[in-house]
């Protein structure tokens, strides 16, 4: 039976459907071997196991595993019984009457059968240069690196760190940081080089250099490694016909297409190690040699690590953030309130120090819709552009108090592309569901001359129209962006997210003192109250309620009866009504967290903030209640323990808890643990914490490889 195409027979014209897992064969430095699950049957082997392995391909198909000689059915066999095989599982064995010894790796594929890829650890082609490091070295490179990772204050700091180290441990002549935007195009931001090259920090590289089937297995299997660019690869046989999926294949060959765009570079071995962040490809540390280059199992495993841990770093700093966003939005929420106490009206306080405003989100303006009225600061467009502006914005899909953010308005609506001088970028917060109240800021269009790593307009050449190839020059090549501005960041983004919330509290404040003193305005002010995303309840001076939003009402399960106690709806019933009858002589509010009841008897965890509503001659009016949901905060918590829990449990059985590799592994875990709790008002801690948990367990994982791999 003929087997199918390698790669799918792709070339440039169709490069994003090429099956890159497919490619039925493998490098030249290491063997495979397809084993049958039930008896270790060899099903397929490499081409060049005879050179490799001493035995002829036809001597092994359809023979048991174990006439290779030495102790490789039994390490197989063991860890067939004993170990997860959906992902790759590190062995070392000895094969053969001279009992030579081999790093490998097993995994099962999804249809049942078992891959065996095996590596001399003693030998090399001609040509090939080793990296391997001694024990005592890899230690110390390792607790060394783990400890600078830890210590970053910034992205930024840390890239410069991990180019750094694992240009020291591979040897490379160039590593760098590769770290991909929204649009999926990859900017260098960081490198570490020979002196004799020329720099490529700074570079952009188009999202097409790196095809989406590519990145999907950049995230199954993290470390990649190519040893000689030109080096013949070796095929499986024999051809079934149905091909072998070799996705988590060390040894699967590269694809063609991109083996010609690393000779068009001038590059000939290369590393690649994948930076994860919740579960997406958030860059990838690349390195390059310009001579064939091997890496022992040990150093591709150090660089695993390395690349795990950083990763866990960058994610604890990007969400770290947040928990400055929390305290930034307390303190305008503080001012906000005050000056609706004295002056009656917060839009104007929150406009009157334009830099309190802008500056946090680098704005260079910003516009309130509130109540039909219209407030700009800074450079802002003109009325009629903004009420344009605002229907567009209006009409984009919305989730939930999530902010719209947008660096290109005219390019995204030609319509607006007139707003590009003061509004090309748009950062845009809903402030109630019912009526068009909104806070937009604005960016203007900056000019960006983008460094790109050849022109990315011509990402193929050829001599023949039939012979295609990719781009030949990598040559700086510089444009000038017109129309955008700088991108949101999420922490900007989450910032607007929190002043959007506290804006709607406030709002609803103002609108429960106006029921409160006009109760004839009931069915007006009862809407805007009814529109707030946070559950409201608005009680007299007795402390009974007047009103309940929907949200309250879906949270509490049924409504509230009008004139029922209010304390009444709380398990710590005697303690609210307390707060009630301290707040009757003070102009302050009061925060609590309290468990809010439900009409079925369950208890739900809330932040109670109220606040004391007083007429012009001080007279109590009544109060305003808001609560805020912490069941999602309750989960981070109980994620966070559990994560300390595993992790003192891990320390604890492992032989090797006093080892210092293994305590920067742990003390990176705890660092970036407290980075993320602390992190609230950003993305949903609890599986930050739980992704955080499963990258430590790798790391530590990868090191006990190592250090029995060293033995």
């Amino acid at each position: 039976m003929q087997a199918a195409p390698a790669f799918g027979q792709a070339d440039l014209t169709n490069c994003e459907r090429e099956l890159i897992h497919l490619a039925g064969s493998v490098q030249p430095h290491g063997a495979l071997l397809v084993l049958a699950q039930a008896d270790l049957r060899v099903l397929q082997v490499s081409g060049n196991v005879a050179r490799l392995l001493g035995v002829e391909p036809d001597a092994l198909l359809q023979r048991p595993l174990a006439v290779l000689g030495g102790d490789i059915a039994d390490r197989v066999a063991h860890l067939q019984g004993n170990a997860d095989l959906r992902d790759a599982v590190a062995l070392q064995c000895r094969i053969g009457p001279s009992l030579r010894r081999f790093d490998g790796a097993l995994h099962r594929i999804a249809t049942g059968e078992l891959v065996l890829e095996l590596e001399p650890s003693t030998s090399l082609p001609d040509g090939v240069e080793l990296q391997d490091l001694a024990p005592h070295v890899m230690t110390e490179t390792l607790t060394a690196a783990l400890q600078r990772f830890g210590a970053a204050p910034s992205v930024g700091v840390l890239a410069d760190a991990v180019v750094e180290v694992l240009r020291h441990l591979t040897g490379y002549d160039r590593v760098v940081v590769y770290k991909f935007d929204p649009d999926g195009h990859g900017k260098v931001i960081a490198e570490a080089r020979h002196p004799r090259l020329e720099s490529l920090l700074g570079h952009h590289y188009p999202a097409s250099d790196i095809p989406q089937r590519a990145r999907a297995l950049y995230l199954l299997n993290r470390v990649r490694m190519l040893v000689d660019v030109d080096a013949v690869q070796s095929p499986l046989l024999p051809g079934t016909g149905e091909p072998l999926d070799m996705s988590l294949c060390q040894l699967r060959s590269m694809s063609p297409l991109h083996l010609q765009y690393l000779r068009n570079m001038g590059v000939t071995a290369t590393l690649t190690a994948s930076l994860v962040r919740e579960g997406q490809l958030w860059g990838l540390i690349a390195a390059h040699h310009y001579s064939p280059r091997y890496l022992r199992c040990t150093v591709r495993a150090a660089a695993d690590l390395l690349a795990e841990v950083a990763s866990t770093r960058i994610s604890a700093i990007e969400n770290y953030a947040h928990a400055q966003v929390a305290l930034m939005v307390r303190r305008l929420e503080q001012r906000l309130v005050e000056a609706t106490s004295t002056e009656g009206d917060w839009r104007y306080a929150l406009f009157r120090n334009p830099r309190t405003l802008l500056q946090p989100l680098e704005a260079t303006g910003a516009a309130l819709f509130c109540e039909g009225e219209v407030l700009t600061t800074g450079e802002a467009p003109s009325t009629p552009e903004l009420r344009a502006l605002l229907d567009w914005v209006q009409a984009q899909p919305q989730t939930g108090d999530a902010p719209f953010a947008c660096a290109s308005v005219g390019q995204a609506n030609p319509g607006l592309a007139s707003l590009t001088p003061t509004a090309s970028g748009v950062l845009a917060v809903r402030l109630s569901t019912n009526s068009p109240d909104w806070l937009i800021w604005f960016r203007k269009e900056q000019l960006q001359s983008v460094t790109w790593a050849g022109d990315p307009s011509k990402p193929m050449v050829a001599n023949n129209p039939l012979e295609l190839s990719p781009r030949r020059s990598f040559a700086a090549w510089s444009e000038i962006v017109r129309g955008t501005a700088v991108p949101w960041s999420t922490t900007e983004v989450a910032l607007a997210r929190g002043i959007g919330v506290a804006l709607v509290d406030i709002i609803v404040q103002v609108h429960a003192v106006r029921l409160l003193i006009a109760e004839h305005q009931l069915v007006q002010i009862r809407g805007a109250v009814a529109g707030s995303r946070e559950p409201v309840l608005v009680a007299d001076a007795k402390g009974e309620a007047v009103f309940a939003n929907d949200a309250l009402v879906a949270l509490r399960g049924q409504g509230v009866d009008k004139g029922s106690a209010i304390a009444a709806l709380f398990a710590a019933a005697p303690a609210v009504q307390q707060a009630l009858e301290h707040m009757r002589g003070v102009q302050s509010g009061w925060r609590r967290e309290l468990d809010f009841l439900t009409h079925d008897g369950g208890a739900l965890p809330m932040a109670v903030h109220a606040e004391p509503v007083h007429g012009r001659d001080g007279k109590l009016l009544g109060y305003v209640l808001t609560l805020l949901d912490l069941r999602e905060a309750r989960r981070a918590d109980t994620a966070r323990l559990n994560l300390e829990s595993a992790l003192r449990l891990a320390a604890q059985a492992s032989p090797l808890e006093a080892d210092e590799v293994i305590s920067a592994i742990l003390t990176n875990a705890s660092l970036a643990a407290m980075d993320i709790a602390d992190a609230r008002g950003g993305p949903p801690v609890a599986p930050l914490l739980q992704e955080l948990e499963t990258s430590t367990r790798r790391a530590a994982g990868l090191y006990a490889q190592i250090r029995s791999f060293s033995v």
